[in-house]
């Protein structure tokens, strides 16, 4: 059977890596890399066997794809530390692997969230699949998009049954938290390439991006669960929009209108 190395990035994960970790002890070695944290994240990490790198952040695509050229193996499992390899999944990986891998540069199995007290199956929530098992040697993390990163291969991709289990909020208020986080981050890639905030993107978009999910692909079926990520992930949408528009036109410090406010607030705190 081909080696096969695992490889996580960490910030900060103490209380979510230990099941992630503990899901991928079928891999011959596993690689974390961790940008600074300041809980015991190294530590859990080193006390499951784990070789810990430390390396500053500089993006998401970027990080990843250090933690593929430190593995010692060319065949690699890339996961993030709110992710575990469901028990389906790893069957369809070791199965894969006893024949070699034959046939296929890389591999993609579905995702599936976890939302506050129920794993969503439906919506724009799942499939949501993945290619995270691929040969180095014919692809990786590649391009210069540091948000939303995506591994492509030169070579065939195939699927595989089960789920990669994901546990992405530890609370609502962390939702949104990384919700503005990375649509601040997705703005900065987009208006570094030029693009502009319409109003297009600002209205129809977010609508669109509900409708779709909620409606066309089912997420009523996932209940109220369902119903709020609908509305959260529209409203990231819109976000990204806003933030946009912001950057270009070079609004995101505060300003001082040219003219007094006619309400006579001029010169008034108007705080909180």
């Amino acid at each position: 059977m081909p080696p096969l190395s695992a490889t996580v990035i960490t910030f900060n994960e103490a209380d979510r890596l230990g099941d992630c970790l503990a899901s991928l002890a079928f891999c011959d070695e596993i690689v974390v890399v961790d940008s600074g944290s300041t809980d015991a994240t190294r530590a859990i990490a080193e006390a499951a066997g784990a070789r810990v790198l430390v390396r500053p952040f500089d993006g998401f695509r970027s990080q990843k794809q250090f933690a593929v050229e430190q593995a010692a193996h060319d065949w690699v499992l890339c996961v993030d530390a709110d992710e575990r390899i469901g028990p389906a999944l790893a069957a369809a990986i070791r199965t894969a692997r006893a024949d070699g891998f034959r046939g296929a540069a890389g591999y993609r199995f579905a995702r599936c969230s976890a939302y506050f007290g129920r794993f969503l199956r439906h919506g724009n929530a799942y499939p949501d699949r993945q290619m995270r098992l691929f040969d180095r040697r014919r692809g990786g993390w590649r391009g210069d998009r540091e948000i939303h990163e995506r591994a492509t291969v030169d070579g065939p991709v195939r699927s595989l049954d089960g789920d990669l289990l994901h546990l992405p909020f530890r609370s609502f208020e962390h939702q949104l938290a990384k919700g503005g986080q990375y649509a601040q981050m997705m703005a900065g890639h987009a208006h570094a390439r030029g693009r502009r905030a319409t109003l297009s993107k600002l209205v129809v978009a977010p609508w669109w991006r509900f409708w779709r999910g909620y409606v066309l692909r089912g997420g009523f079926l996932d209940g109220w669960a369902g119903l709020v990520y609908a509305f959260v992930t529209a409203d990231n949408a819109r976000q990204k929009t806003i933030r946009l528009w912001l950057l270009q036109n070079d609004l995101n410090a505060p300003s001082v209108p040219s003219t007094p406010a006619r309400d006579g607030s001029a010169g008034r705190d108007t705080g909180p």
